[in-house]
């Protein structure tokens, strides 16, 4: 029974410690991931560096300081970490064939936090999507439309595909095409379209609008009507443009056919 005892003892003794020592590890380690957490979220909102990659940063820098935090507290409960690493390896390789997806998602994800093709509060089109930017997760990016429908897309089809990114420069091209009779004078159709570009304030100088005529079509002559604005005004611009162009060539009688086919009718005399 002493000698029973005195194992128990030598036992407790010795692996108490262990169990102690790795709690220990367990508290300060996440004690440190917190506290390098707060530090780096502090240093990049200071650099005014994006929220999605700061939450991002911060969360991986706590993740990892926990992962070396719970293998430096089983090794000192006396694992094997060379198994353990190994048995965790082969984990990781069958759910990352599990998830190619998702991991693809991930990695376009980083890509685009990256190299930024756009960022929160932008207008792009991407996968077939056209909307304004509400988020950029790891996984996937939350769009609005225009008539404010919430669109998830996986960042895989974001950054595999072409990115239109609508509202990246201050400044658009409005582009429309009018098209006038063959019997209307061209003349006078293209001073209404120019004076009409030149007394809207919100038509940019410079770029120069270009008004031209672009086609000899079937039923018409056609104008394109290219003024240069601020971004934040090309629907009103374009809206209100189409409006008065109309209201001016009927005003002016130039008129913008319907389209039209002319038949011909050929009759052939009766046998006789």
């Amino acid at each position: 029974m002493q000698n029973i005892i005195d194992q128990l003892t030598v036992f407790i003794a010795e692996w108490g410690l262990r169990v102690v020592a790795a709690v220990v590890i367990l508290v300060v380690g996440r004690i440190v991931a917190g506290m390098l957490r707060k530090l780096v979220t502090k240093l990049l909102t200071k650099s005014k560096t994006d929220p999605t990659i700061i939450s991002f940063a911060s969360n991986m820098v706590y993740f990892l300081i926990l992962v070396f935090t719970v293998v430096a507290a089983l090794g000192k409960l006396g694992v094997q970490m060379t198994s353990f690493i190994a048995i965790i390896g082969a984990a990781g390789l069958a759910i990352a064939f599990a998830m190619q997806g998702s991991l693809a998602n991930f990695a376009a994800g980083i890509l685009i936090l990256v190299f930024r093709p756009f960022k929160i509060g932008d207008v792009i089109t991407a996968a077939g999507v056209t909307g304004s930017v509400k988020e950029i997760q790891i996984f996937e990016t939350i769009l609005a439309t225009p008539d404010n429908i919430r669109i998830t897309v996986p960042n895989g089809k974001i950054y595999g595909d072409v990115i239109k990114n609508i509202s990246a420069y201050d400044t658009r091209r409005v582009d429309i095409t009018v098209g006038i009779g063959y019997d209307s004078s061209m003349k006078k159709a293209q001073e209404i379209l120019e004076g009409l570009c030149k007394d809207d304030d919100r038509v940019l100088t410079d770029p120069a609008p270009t008004v031209a005529v672009a086609e000899l079509a079937d039923c018409s002559v056609n104008f394109v009507v290219r003024p240069w604005t601020n971004k934040e005004n090309y629907w009103p611009l374009k809206f209100d443009l189409t409006r008065k162009i109309k209201e001016a060539f009927d005003a002016n009688g130039i008129e913008i056919p319907f389209p039209q086919q002319v038949v011909h009718m050929i009759t052939e005399n009766p046998a006789s």
